[in-house]
């Protein structure tokens, strides 16, 4: 995903968006982001006409358990793509680092084992003030580069005939 405030995005204006499956995993931890993350995604998948319905959305205790869950929903083949949300902040020990890795690395493994785009919307940011700029503050909201970017994997796949 880019770097940019994509929060004023172009519309896609996907024909088809109307029949696409879109699953989304969040973690509790560190809810005054992944919560508002979550929101903004599922705003402008719905505003790409994404039927409500057609959304799952899934709620996991910390940003670890998302490459479960993702896994888990690729592999259902129910999906035809899997947003992961998250947000760890660092602290005082290597924590953060383990729990960036293994989660970036989690989310790779689903878009390498599996047939469905797996996007990854994990804030890895060093303060609070951060995470609150980057989920609806000054630099935009992740959430929403993860719908477009989800929409466009999507496309990208049916491009390909799969």
């Amino acid at each position: 995903m880019a770097t940019v405030n994509l929060s004023d995005y172009k519309p896609l204006h996907i024909a088809n968006a109307d029949e696409y499956n879109i699953g989304i995993v969040f973690s509790e931890w560190n809810s005054f982001a992944t919560h508002r993350l979550r929101d903004a995604c599922i705003e402008i998948l719905e505003k790409e006409g994404v039927k409500k319905e057609n959304i799952g959305v899934f709620q996991v205790p910390g940003t670890f358990e998302l490459s479960f869950a993702a896994m888990q929903l690729c592999k259902s083949k129910k999906y035809n793509a899997v947003i992961a949300i998250g947000c760890v902040i660092r602290g005082e020990t290597a924590h953060f680092d383990y729990i960036c890795s293994a989660t970036a690395q989690g989310i790779k493994d689903c878009n390498i084992l599996t047939e469905t785009p797996a996007i990854f919307c994990v804030l890895t940011d060093e303060t609070k003030e951060q995470s609150l700029a980057r989920s609806g503050g000054n630099l935009g909201n992740k959430g929403v580069e993860a719908a477009v970017t989800a929409l466009q994997m999507i496309e990208f796949k049916e491009k390909l005939g799969k």
